[in-house]
């Protein structure tokens, strides 16, 4: 058992740097409700404890319970860690705890996804992260923050902020690598993806070059909303983690 990107609507800001016959209307359209679904999650609340990615009932104080000694790995994300619009048993936490468990290593892995998270809003629940005693954590924050188009240097500067405390306390950080859309600029998505190759080489943390690799853009992967995976998608997104976490498993 496993333990449960505010774009502006302005299509002049999301469509205007390119010519219509690349970006069409349809496109820009869905970029925005894209943006707009993932800032609100859908109606999460962000308040919401961190839960078994088995068990929606199992609430946070619960979590680290005396009878499962199992060390733990922390998902801390938004909604592509929560799960948002899959099955628990279906988002990619439970996932991983499977893949875990089939290749026989002993972890329990606790969902503390929250949809429509920033960095920020990730920051401010660190100290209930700390206070499970993660022997991991997966990070996947950020792509919030690119969507709403804030600052570089403040979703650079919370990343951080969230990174140095988990390695003071002896907690390995994977580092999820996020994407923005091309539509934002060359400039503004090249910067955004060296945030997460500079900061991985500076803490000298485990990345996961892009977390949605494989999913993002393939439709048949993706919910209707075109940004949040299917339970299908999720099995890519797994792989994509295995395939650095392993290498951290002892």
């Amino acid at each position: 058992m496993t333990v449960p990107f505010k774009m502006s609507t302005n299509r002049e800001r999301l469509c205007g740097r390119f010519p219509v016959e690349v970006y069409s209307l349809r496109k820009c359209i869905v970029l925005i409700f894209l943006g707009a679904a993932m800032a609100t999650g859908c109606g999460k609340s962000r308040t919401d404890p961190p839960r078994s990615a088995g068990s929606t009932r199992e609430a946070f104080h619960d979590i680290a319970v005396p009878s499962d000694s199992r060390p733990l790995i922390v998902a801390l994300g938004d909604s592509l860690t929560a799960g948002l619009g899959v099955e628990q048993s279906q988002n990619y936490p439970s996932k991983l705890q499977a893949e875990i468990a089939a290749a026989g290593y002993h972890y329990r892995v606790v969902n503390a996804g929250v949809s429509g998270d920033t960095t920020a809003q990730g920051l401010n629940r660190l100290d209930s992260v700390r206070s499970l005693h993660p022997k991991i954590v997966i990070l996947e924050l950020g792509g919030n923050d690119g969507l709403r188009g804030l600052p570089l240097t403040e979703t650079r500067s919370n990343l951080e902020s969230i990174i140095g405390p988990l390695q003071r306390d002896g907690t390995t950080v994977v580092l999820a690598g996020m994407e923005m859309p091309p539509n934002y600029g060359v400039a503004y998505t090249t910067e955004f993806r060296q945030i997460f190759r500079d900061l991985a080489k500076k803490y000298h943390t485990p990345l996961i070059p892009f977390f949605l690799a494989g999913v993002g853009g393939r439709p048949e992967l993706n919910q209707d909303d075109g940004i949040h995976p299917t339970a299908q998608g999720y099995d890519i997104v797994v792989r994509n983690v295995w395939t650095v976490l392993k290498a951290e498993l002892r």
